[in-house]
């Protein structure tokens, strides 16, 4: 990646702009490559998900990830540039492909501030494959047109254009100023609504998950495999229009400990969630995962919690299933070159409605391993396929009887410097008009019994239809 020392701020006029794509524009035709021409620019505080709020299209792509907890939130929406991938290969593609873009890519302005430059969106399926009629594709990536980020008390605005040999500089010029002066002064007037009445559902359940658990467990006892994870999925049917960015809302009120999302390729549907599982994250040559298995209710108090986390830290099953995915990670890491380093012992980590064990593992990161040969080794991990992943994950479609598509998958970004974030995209649904597909999961091992599993989905279904429905 370029980056030039202009700063749009000192000398900000149609004028210079148009003279600066024309620089671009020039650049594109002497190398006979379209450019990524990137604009940075740190703005007075806004909320990336109002933004998006106010610029959403249901047939435009977006991406919004958020940890209300720690004050980050990032959105893009709208295309600059594109690629989709499949098979065994897809995140290698999707590698190349951000390398190509980054070698043809020009960044000016506040390219240094926190979330700022181009970013990279990505989603990729829990599987390599998707069955047709799928709504998102096995691996996707896209740079956004507008990107509008918030790292503590920076909010960084972001425009990305793809300027072509051929260009019509005047147009560009006029969309990046518009978009300039509504950053500068965002004004969120026409997007406030009233709030609608509340949501009533029709709920249909995709499968029996009784009988799926029941053959799990026999097939562990069997020997097939040591665990397995099932998920239901549910139907909702809902007496109006959902609109996923206004479910969204409820997700981070409900659980600001989580990354609330929304991803949609513009196809229609939007996949939507809060999910407690982080992936991976790169920063400044760190590596940082985790192990999140083994969970059980919150109390009512804080007494009937502490006991909880008490019995769950206690407990042979959940303590198993955990080392299980903990083990999983670090053999996944060594073939990289990565040493992991973590506590000897999980601690108890609460959210809203469920604890978990979890052990956070943090690694350095050599120069020539890159965020995504990280993801590729560890997708999916064993807190959503199983163990031996290769065994469970070939009979995970055949037990649940649904397409999993994007759940369990991984979404995330990546920026021009090596870093970025992805995590798990569970406690989520897929929304598409009047419709809702709901998902929720727990894992099977030896011990397991089909009443505490299908117990556990429930209260996980719960906390999602109350927020969805709030």
């Amino acid at each position: 990646m370029t980056i030039l020392p202009i700063n749009p701020a000192d000398n900000a006029s149609p004028e210079a702009l148009r003279a600066f794509l024309a620089q671009c524009r020039a650049a594109a035709v002497r190398d006979g490559h379209a450019k990524l021409v990137s604009i940075s620019l740190t703005v007075e505080a806004l909320d990336p998900l109002a933004v998006l709020e106010s610029i959403f299209e249901p047939g435009e792509p977006h991406f919004y990830a958020e940890r209300p907890a720690i004050g980050t939130a990032i959105a893009g929406a709208e295309i600059a540039c594109a690629h989709e991938a499949r098979g065994p290969g897809r995140f290698a593609s999707v590698q190349h492909w951000m390398s190509e873009t980054l070698a043809h890519t020009i960044a000016v302005g506040d390219v240094n501030a926190p979330l700022g430059g181009p970013h990279f969106f990505a989603s990729f399926a829990f599987h390599d494959e998707v069955e047709p009629g799928e709504p998102f594709p096995a691996a996707y990536a896209f740079v956004p047109r507008w990107q509008v980020a918030r790292a503590g008390a920076t909010t960084t605005a972001v425009a990305n254009l793809l300027v072509t040999p051929d260009a019509d500089l005047e147009a560009l010029a006029q969309r990046v100023w518009r978009a300039h002066g509504k950053f500068r002064r965002f004004d969120f007037a026409d997007t406030i609504a009233e709030a609608g009445a509340p949501l009533v559902f029709r709920r249909t359940e995709a499968s029996d998950y009784h009988a799926a658990v029941a053959q799990a467990i026999a097939r562990i006892e069997a020997g097939e495999f040591k665990k397995i994870v099932l998920a239901r999925a549910q139907e909702l049917t809902a007496d109006q229009p959902l609109h996923p960015l206004r479910m969204l809302n409820g997700l981070r009120q409900r659980f600001p400990d989580c990354y609330s999302f929304s991803f949609a390729q513009g196809r229609g549907p939007s996949f939507i969630g809060a999910s407690p599982e982080r992936l991976v994250r790169v920063s400044q040559g760190r590596l940082e995962t985790e192990a999140l298995a083994g969970s059980i209710r919150r109390g009512a108090g804080a007494s009937e919690d502490a006991a909880l986390a008490a019995a769950l830290l206690r407990s042979e099953k959940d303590c198993r299933e955990h080392r299980d995915v903990l083990d999983d990670i670090v053999a996944r890491l060594a073939p990289l070159g990565l040493q992991p380093q973590f506590p000897a012992h999980p601690q108890v980590r609460c959210f809203a409605n469920v604890q978990h064990l979890h052990t956070p593992v943090q690694a350095a990161l050599p120069a020539s391993v890159r965020l995504l040969d990280v993801l590729a080794a560890m997708h999916p991990t064993p807190a959503v396929g199983g163990t031996p992943r290769a065994a469970a994950v070939a009979r995970i479609r055949e037990l649940e009887g649904f397409p999993r598509g994007l759940y369990a998958g991984a979404l995330g970004w990546l920026n021009a410097r090596g870093g970025g974030e992805f995590f798990v995209g569970i406690r989520s649904a897929v929304v598409e008009g009047e419709r809702a597909r709901v998902f929720a999961g727990a894992g099977i091992v030896a011990g397991s019994t089909p009443e505490k599993e299908f117990a556990e989905t429930e209260l996980k279904f719960k906390a999602m239809l109350d927020a969805l429905t709030g």
